[in-house]
């Protein structure tokens, strides 16, 4: 789960929290296996070859690498004595390894500068995507090491939890553990009045910040409108394809007419054409697969995000499959059933 806050002085919101914050006050929580403590990242430059090199830096505690579960190229991660003893070493990813030491060159034991500052490599890890918020960085350090203040009382800053419980049974106590913490924390005498904090699952931490409010999590909007959004663009096509089908019967009114003539029932009739309208819409899901593999398959060759590994969800396949069975029995239904109420001379004559 991940923790969100957000505080309250005239009508404005103050951001992240602390360190202190997350470390005096949500590490004291006794459910969460783990807590992943972490800095938002921030760019720093260094210069190697006479190039520059923008290196994002992330500040952690030990947990992180637990919850993360970062892949180690080579090396390890530092440990709590290391944070303690505010050594300068760090982790960082293969690909600022390969643009500082070059390709394929082991980097443990070996010295990188940035920000004016110099650290001892003590691992790699494997790169992860920019849109995973809360691990992405191109160089890990201890928080012991941050210039700001992590020892400061304020409770807003710029960092972020991740708590990581011993099983899913668990989250409800986690969270009603983790609001009851909140109630606790003195806000009296700070720079602001309110203070609202969370512990969310990941797709809430967004939803909270996009559609909610201090106290609604903004879920039950999203699902709302993508709800919304995704009938609208299911029954925009559904319509046209009604209107395309209509227009197919009339084309076929005398096969029709004929197949009647010779002892056809309309409910046979009805079974064919809808029964055709849905392996025609089938297979136009299984296209729509097919293309949608391919532009997965392009942005993942083509480094368009950089480090991201898009798959297919099966779920999300089976889902889609669905949508289009349903929708194209829907969308051959009212043409059926034009087509039973046409009379055999009726339909003879059409042509």
């Amino acid at each position: 789960m991940l923790m969100d806050q957000r505080s309250e002085k005239n009508g404005r919101n103050s951001g992240p929290p602390s360190f202190y914050f997350l470390d005096h006050y949500v590490g004291s929580m006794k459910t969460p296996e783990k807590i992943s403590i972490a800095s938002m990242f921030n760019a720093t430059n260094t210069y190697i070859n006479n190039k520059k090199l923008v290196i994002n830096v992330k500040y952690t505690n030990d947990a992180f690498w637990d919850v993360m579960e970062f892949d180690f190229v080579e090396g390890k991660p530092y440990i709590t004595q290391q944070i303690k003893n505010a050594d300068k070493v760090t982790v960082i990813t293969r690909d600022t390894r390969d643009s500082y030491f070059g390709e394929g060159v082991s980097a443990v034991g070996k010295y990188i500068e940035t920000d004016n500052e110099t650290y001892r490599v003590i691992g790699v890890v494997e790169d992860v995507p920019v849109t995973m918020l809360y691990a992405y960085g191109d160089m890990y350090l201890p928080y012991t090491l941050s210039k700001r203040d992590y020892l400061s009382k304020e409770l807003n800053s710029n960092y972020t939890a991740v708590l990581l419980a011993k099983s899913a049974a668990d989250l409800d106590q986690m969270k009603s553990e983790y609001q009851d913490v909140v109630s606790k924390v003195p806000v009296k005498g700070k720079e602001f009045d309110k203070l609202y904090s969370h512990a969310d699952t990941y797709v809430a931490s967004y939803t909270r910040i996009l559609l909610g409010d201090g106290m609604e999590s903004g879920i039950g909007k999203m699902f709302l409108i993508l709800s919304l959004v995704a009938f609208l663009f299911m029954l925009l096509p559904t319509i046209n394809l009604v209107n395309i089908n209509t227009s197919r019967i009339m084309e076929r009114s005398s096969e029709i007419g004929v197949r009647k003539a010779f002892g056809a029932s309309s409910g046979t009739l009805v079974l064919q054409f809808i029964t055709e309208n849905i392996i025609l819409t089938f297979l136009g899901g299984i296209i729509g697969l097919l293309l949608s593999w391919g532009i997965i398959f392009y942005i993942n060759q083509s480094n368009l995000i950089p480090n991201i590994h898009l798959t297919i969800d099966f779920g999300v396949v089976f889902l889609g499959v669905l949508c289009c069975l349903v929708f194209g029995f829907l969308s051959g239904v009212y043409p059926a059933w034009r087509m039973s109420r046409l009379h055999v001379v009726t339909a003879l004559k059409a042509n």
